[in-house]
């Protein structure tokens, strides 16, 4: 057993597993937010059902986000104690100001929104709600910021062997993370459009299923009302509907803003990390041409084994030089070219143990780079198209009563899950070797970088990482299965399970009134407790 590889397993399996919860949570709170602004201005009753809704599930993801998050922290003094020691004075400022400052505030302002139904006047409870959502916002920027300076690193000075911030300013306005943080911001909001599609479509499914809505003759939906089911009334309706429909919007817009984002942080990677973006074009050799499909033998460390089936010529030199004719550098250009900077062998250094002289290997996997690359955009590719397919599906204000197509809008919230995962997992193990990448501008820092083999921990063995491995990932399969639970629970039960007012209210217990949200209305305040637990 190789300590290394299975820290590296550790600290992929927990990470992708927790970023599951972060683009939800980002991109469900701005939705919420929005949503409950739309009540605020207009007090139709349907924005509030909306915005309860859909918080109550935001709120199940946060939840279990914050519960994940939490090791990551201790992964890097557990596993990663050389790398820690080597960026501690760098990320320092970010990682501080993204716990101190923006979850704090992120944190706090969302317990005055869950608490503040009935205790706060309107304003100044969506004021918290816009106010988390912009602090989860600067928490992405912060731990994006630190990421980045892994991918490019800059604002720093090399003293005794280790990088010392000297410019706190060129750290936090990294032009990596300038790309990287509206890219992500959209792609959460992919996660959320996806989320709400594929949740509404199965509602209204519901309904036409039992009968509670139909169809005239001009194909329109004629929205009903079941009084046995509390809820289920036509305001009930609206609420799929719009959401729906926002959520289709929210889809397009994101796969736009990813495209355009993509594409800049494209042109960056090929200056910053070339090798990476070789891997992930499978470009052996220097040329112009994209692969749309290459074949090679699993597993072949040697590029030379990739064959190019289907190569559309200029695309890669737009890709990463912004015309059709520049020839970018390929895999075995570059590998020399890494070979001379860093060395063929790992340098004989105590910090390596076994691993010292052995060869480097500069390529990454390129199954992973390539097919994550793709895998990222075309899973976000394809819940756009859903999404554009929906809206004109349900242009007559319902769904098809097709069980199939309620399956695949229920399957496809996956889709933009897969691509940020795709994403992210392209992203770092495509800097392999590196666990902190060097910066090639002539005019940058080229002596800062780490191999990855050098930040493990040398005091922990193989053994007890893999412990650590086996206990987190069944506690991280726990806590998977304690959130779909969740919001399958939640999801099935609708608005009623955020609002059970409304169930009270069918019933006839005119003690419990619905509430709407009124500072002091009498009668409605047990509603807030059971909104929040």
């Amino acid at each position: 057993m190789d300590a290394l590889e299975i820290a590296r397993w550790q600290f992929g399996i927990t990470t992708v597993y927790h970023f599951m919860m972060v683009p939800l949570t980002m991109g469900l709170g701005l939705v919420v937010a929005v949503i409950q602004t739309l009540w605020y201005r207009t007090g139709k009753a349907e924005y509030l059902r909306m915005t309860k809704f859909w918080g109550k599930l935001f709120l199940i993801n946060f939840i279990m986000g914050v519960a994940t998050g939490i090791v990551q922290e201790f992964q890097f003094g557990m596993a990663w104690s050389e790398y820690s020691r080597f960026v501690g004075d760098v990320f320092g400022a970010p990682l501080a100001m993204e716990a101190l400052l923006a979850f704090f505030v992120e944190s706090t302002f969302l317990g005055l929104w869950i608490f503040g139904w009935k205790q706060l006047k309107r304003g100044v409870h969506l004021a918290c709600l816009w106010i988390a959502v912009i602090g989860s916002a600067f928490s992405a920027y912060f731990i994006i910021v630190a990421n980045s300076w892994m991918q490019h690193p800059v604002g720093v000075q090399m003293i005794n062997g280790r990088p010392v911030m000297t410019d706190a300013w060129a750290v936090f306005t990294n032009n990596t993370a300038l790309v990287a943080v509206p890219h992500t911001l959209f792609g959460a909001l992919a996660v959320a459009g996806a989320f709400l599609l594929g949740i509404a479509w199965y509602h209204l499914w519901r309904r036409r299923h039992d009968g509670i809505d139909t169809v005239g003759a001009d194909g329109k939906v004629i929205p009903g009302e079941a009084a046995a089911i509390p809820g289920r009334d036509r305001a009930d309706h609206a609420v799929w509907i719009r959401s729906l429909r926002i959520g289709a919007v929210v889809a397009m817009i994101s796969f736009a803003g990813t495209a355009v984002t993509g594409d800049l942080q494209g042109k960056l990677m090929f200056e910053q990390q070339p090798m990476k973006m070789a891997a992930a074009e499978a470009a052996c050799h220097d040329g112009t041409g994209f692969s749309v499909l290459s074949v090679g033998n699993l597993g072949s460390k040697n590029c030379d084994d990739i064959v190019a089936v289907i190569e559309v010529p200029g695309i890669l030199s737009f890709l990463a030089k912004g015309d059709f004719t520049t020839e970018v550098k390929g895999v075995n250009s570059l590998l020399d070219d890494y070979k001379s900077k860093y060395g063929a062998t790992l340098p004989d250094n105590p910090i390596y143990g076994d691993r010292a002289g052995q060869d480097i290997q500069y390529v990454p996997v390129m199954e992973v780079t390539y097919w994550g690359f793709r895998m990222m955009i075309g899973f976000g590719g394809l819940a756009a198209l859903a999404a554009l397919v929906a809206l004109w599906l349900t242009r007559n204000g319902t769904v098809p009563a097709s069980r199939g197509l309620m399956r695949l809008a229920v399957f496809g919230i996956l889709a933009p899950f897969g691509a940020n995962a795709a994403g992210w997992i392209f992203t770092e193990m495509g800097r392999q070797p590196f666990v902190v990448a060097p910066n090639p501008d002539p005019s940058g820092i080229d002596q800062v970088f780490m191999f990855t083999a050098a930040a493990v921990s040398p005091a922990v063995s193989a053994g007890e990482i893999l412990t650590s491995l086996v206990v987190l990932t069944a506690v991280y399969a726990v806590l998977l299965v304690v959130e779909v639970r969740l919001l399958v629970k939640y999801i099935r039960g609708g608005v009623v399970s955020a609002m059970p007012e409304l169930a009270h209210a069918a019933a006839g217990k005119d003690n419990v009134p619905p509430g709407d949200g009124t500072p002091g209305k009498p009668g409605a305040g047990d509603d807030v407790l059971a909104f929040a637990y």
